[in-house]
């Protein structure tokens, strides 16, 4: 965990304040209510303490992302209402926008890249209505902000940023605002989620002033951790690349009216790996009857690195839940591996009949389970190559099937987890 020390009084200028995030509370209430805070048994046994989630998955797009750019197109000017508005997004940020417009009758252009699924561009679509055009354009989310700025640029119209924005920010504190106002007392801990840092800004914000004493620990996906790369540079900094798999987090460049705030506020920051993600997106799921996305899940995946002292309460902000069901496999595959539950391995098969049954009777235990078998027969060679993917039946047998395969007579390599190959399995 990084710990990050804070500066002094004097350097803090914050651009939003609580007083912000008040306001921003009053102007939500006519088009939100506030999302449930639900104990959870499960994480609350696993830490030996309190743990609550604030579901912002229930909220009417399914994440936090409609307190932001609610806040923000709220506040504009008749003329620049006029204007209309522009975004980008890889689909949160985009139907917070949608609503958005629609409530306030303002005309939107939303920039989403090709790799945005249906399922999202179609529910940006039908939140918006007849007031938000949808325009697919590139392959990243880089692509369509860049598209999006140009159409700014061009047209007037007023680009509403997903993070990197004081309005947004002060949108976005009203969720930690609820969680106060939610539980009896403040809780000792708050577990944010981190991608370009809004939602830990405004948390900040409004708990430095209000609630000094409650510790705050940002939690950011291994593969995209730029707030963490910004505190080490001092300023923002771009990432030369990101793992994409927590979509909702995996942010190049983190804002600069954010970076700041969270500079200054000497927070704990905390890397997930990608596959613990996927583990604790299936044990919602499974144990909770919650449905998370990758971002979702980062808090509660981060508990069990966390140093949680016992008996205290715990709140973990589960930012959202717009995960598309085709997308599970993936987040089985990626738990399995995470647990060291699968494996995979290349075998040189001799090319002779009863080859494949003498590995199957002599390499594999009683609760092995082939999952994968591709195999390559070549007439002109002595051997033949197979790609042989293993579930095991408990993590532990792992040892021993590799004791089993250096004894086998086929040539047998493993291919470990962070092989380039693996990007052909994941």
């Amino acid at each position: 965990m990084t710990a990050v020390p804070p500066t002094s009084t004097a350097s803090l200028t914050p651009a939003v304040t609580a007083d912000d995030v008040d306001v921003a509370a009053t102007r939500l209430r006519a088009v939100i209510g506030p999302s449930p805070l639900q104990i959870s048994p499960r994480l609350s046994d696993a830490i030996g303490g309190e743990v609550w989630i604030k579901r912002e998955d229930l909220q009417p797009v399914r994440s936090y992302k409609i307190r932001g750019a609610y806040n923000l197109i709220a506040q504009l000017p008749p003329a620049e209402r006029e204007r209309g508005v522009v975004c980008a997004s890889a689909g949160n940020h985009a139907q917070g926008v949608a609503f958005a417009c629609a409530r306030l009758g303002v005309e939107a252009r939303v920039y989403l890249p090709r790799t945005t699924p249906r399922q999202k561009r179609d529910r940006v679509a039908r939140l918006g209505g007849k007031v938000v055009k949808v325009i697919v354009v590139g392959n990243t989310y880089d692509d369509a902000a860049a598209a999006a700025a140009k159409d700014a640029a061009e047209s007037g119209a007023t680009l509403v940023p997903a993070f990197d924005d004081a309005r947004t920010v002060a949108g976005q504190g009203t969720v930690i605002r609820e969680v106060v106002s939610q539980l009896a007392d403040p809780p000792d801990t708050v577990v944010v989620p981190v991608g370009g840092g809004g939602l830990l800004a405004g948390t900040l914000v409004y708990l430095r002033e209000r609630h000094p004493g409650v510790r705050v620990i940002g939690v950011e996906p291994a593969g995209a951790a730029s707030m963490a790369a910004a505190l080490r540079e001092g300023a923002p900094t771009t990432l030369e690349t990101v793992d994409p798999f927590v979509d909702g987090a995996a942010v190049r460049r983190v804002g600069d009216v954010t970076f700041p705030i969270v500079r200054d506020a000497g927070i704990e920051l905390e890397p997930v790996a990608e596959g613990r993600v996927s583990v604790e997106m299936l044990a919602l799921y499974q144990s909770d009857g919650i449905i998370a996305e990758p971002a979702g899940a980062l808090a509660p995946a981060a508990l069990e690195q966390l140093d949680i002292p016992h008996g205290s309460t715990t709140v973990c902000l589960l930012s959202g839940g717009n995960n598309d069901v085709s997308r599970y496999a993936d987040i089985v595959e990626r738990a399995l591996v995470h647990e060291g539950r699968k494996h995979y391995f290349l075998v040189e098969f001799p090319q002779e009949p009863g080859a494949l049954r003498s590995f199957l009777d002599d390499v594999l235990g009683p609760d092995d389970d082939i999952t994968l078998f591709e195999y390559v027969k070549r007439s002109n060679r002595e051997t033949g190559p197979a790609l042989v993917g293993l579930e095991l039946g408990d993590p532990a047998d792992l040892d021993g099937l590799l004791a089993r395969m250096e004894a086998a007579p086929p040539t047998i390599e493993r291919i470990p987890p962070d092989s380039p190959l693996f990007r052909f399995l994941l």
